[in-house]
C-alpha cells in the first residue's frame, strides 16, 4: 500500500539519512557495541548533515521546521539500519521539545547551538531505582539556597548517560507537593558533585550508553531552571505524546524491516527438499505478520498526520505506542523462530532485532501504563 504522508522533500531527506548511516554509522556499529558507546565524532557528523535539531529555530542552527515527518524519517531509517547506538531520537524528539518550548532566550543561546552541531549531547533523567512511571515516587531533591539549588539523588537507566553534556533532571523542589512539587533542572557536564556510574550492561542496544547518574550536593544555579518551578509534571505530560509517537514510528519500521529480512530468508532456505516458503505454515505466518504490520502502519501514519496538526491526544499516542511496540516484539520473536538455529546467532540481524527491540514495550511508558491511560479515558 502506497504511503501518502511524505513529500518529495521528505524523501530527499530520507536519502540524506541513508547516506549518513552507510558512511558514518553502519561501518562502526559493531565496534560501538563492543565498546558500549558510540564515538562522539558520529554526533558531530550528524550535526554537519543537519540531522540534529530539525525543530530548533534556524537562528540557533536548527532546521526551523515543526514538521514531525522529518523526525519520523530519521526514526524509520535508524530502525531499519539497526542503528540503536546513536540516540538521535532521544536528543531531537524527547529532550529537544523541552529546550525549544521551555527555555528562556538566554538558555536557548547557551544550549541550542551546541545541541544542533552535536557538540552538546543531551539526556533526560527521570527514572530512579525506586521510581519509574510513578512520578510521585521521585526522591531526587533540590533544596532552595537563594540563587541556586542543592541537588541530591540518584537516577538510573539514563540513555546517553555516559556521553551527555547536558541532562534535564526531574527533581523534587517542594517536598510535600506530590507530582506537582517537581521541577526540571538542567545539570551540565563538569558541575561539582555530578558523577556517572557504570555503563549498564543491557541484553540489547549494546552500543547505546545507558548509565546511572549520581548527584552529590550539586550546586545548580537558578538560571538552569527549565520552565516553571514545580511545573515539571505539566511539562512532562505535554511532551509525552510526541515521545510515544516517536517510539511507535521506530517500532513499526523495525517490525517491517525484520519481516522483509525473514521473507527473503524463507524463500532461499530449504527444508525437506524445498524452500521454506513452499510450506503452508510459513506462508500463513508471513501473511499474518504482513497484515498486522500494514494495519499498524496505517494507524501510526494517521497519528503522525494528527501530530503535525497539533491534534494527537495522549490516548491515541498511547494506543500507537503499546500496539506497535508489542507488534515489534511479537514479529521479532516469530521471525527468529522462522530462522531456526541461525536466528539465535548474534551475527544474524534477526537476533539483534530480537534483543534490541525488547526495551520498546518498557521505556517511554510500559504497555501496562499505556493500557491504563486508554482504559481510564474510556471508563472514567
Amino acid at each position: 500500500m502506497q504511503r501518502e504522508i511524505f513529500t518529495a522533500e521528505h524523501e530527499a531527506f530520507r536519502e540524506t539519512v541513508r547516506t549518513f548511516l552507510a558512511k558514518e554509522v553502519t561501518p562502526h556499529h559493531e565496534r560501538w557495541e563492543n565498546d558500549g558507546v558510540v564515538d562522539r565524532a558520529a554526533w558531530l557528523a550528524a550535526g554537519r548533515q543537519g540531522l540534529l535539531g530539525p525543530a530548533v529555530p534556524e537562528e540557533y542552527g536548527g532546521g526551523g521546521t515543526a514538521d514531525f515527518r522529518y523526525s519520523a524519517v530519521l526514526a524509520e531509517e535508524f530502525a531499519r539500519a539497526g542503528a540503536s547506538g546513536l540516540a538521535i531520537g532521544l536528543h531531537n524528539d524527547i529532550v529537544g521539545p523541552y529546550l525549544t518550548s521551555l527555555a528562556t532566550d538566554e538558555q536557548k543561546r547557551r544550549w541550542l547551538p551546541g545541541f544542533c552541531t552535536g557538540e552538546t549531547i543531551t539526556a533526560i533523567a527521570m527514572t530512579e531505582p525506586d521510581a519509574g512511571s510513578d512520578l510521585q515516587g521521585i526522591r531526587t531533591t533540590a533544596t532552595d539556597h537563594g540563587d541556586h539549588w542543592i541537588l541530591g539523588g540518584t537516577k538510573t537507566f539514563i540513555s546517553n548517560g555516559i556521553l551527555a553534556d547536558l541532562v534535564v533532571v526531574v527533581a523534587r523542589t517542594t517536598p510535600e507537593g506530590g507530582a506537582k512539587g517537581l521541577s526540571l533542572l538542567v545539570v551540565e557536564r563538569g558541575m561539582d558533585g555530578f558523577e556517572r556510574g557504570r555503563n549498564l550492561d543491557k541484553i540489547g542496544q549494546k552500543a547505546q550508553d545507558t548509565a546511572e547518574l549520581f548527584f552529590h550536593d550539586v550546586r545548580v544555579p537558578k538560571t538552569n531552571l527549565l520552565g516553571t518551578e514545580n511545573g515539571a509534571f505539566v511539562h512532562l505530560m505535554t511532551n509525552l505524546a510526541q515521545e510515544r509517537l516517536a517510539i511507535a514510528v521506530a517500532a513499526i519500521a523495525a517490525a517491517e524491516h525484520v519481516l522483509e529480512l525473514t521473507t527473503a530468508y524463507v524463500k532461499q532456505r530449504s527444508a525437506f527438499g524445498r524452500p521454506l516458503s513452499r510450506l503452508q505454515h510459513i506462508r500463513f505466518e508471513i501473511a499474518e505478520m504482513a497484515t498486522e504490520c500494514a494495519v499498524t502502519r496505517t494507524f501510526v501514519d494517521r497519528c503522525i498526520t494528527e501530530h503535525n496538526r497539533a491534534g494527537l491526544d495522549p490516548v491515541h499516542a498511547s494506543m500507537a505506542k503499546w500496539y506497535s511496540t508489542e507488534l515489534q516484539k511479537r514479529v521479532a520473536d516469530r521471525c527468529l523462530q522462522l530462522h531456526g538455529g541461525y536466528g539465535y546467532m548474534a551475527e544474524y540481524p534477526v537476533a539483534r532485532a530480537f534483543t534490541d527491540g525488547r526495551i520498546q514495550t518498557i521505556y517511554g511508558g510500559t504497555t501496562e501504563i499505556m493500557k491504563e491511560i486508554i482504559g481510564r479515558s474510556l471508563l472514567s
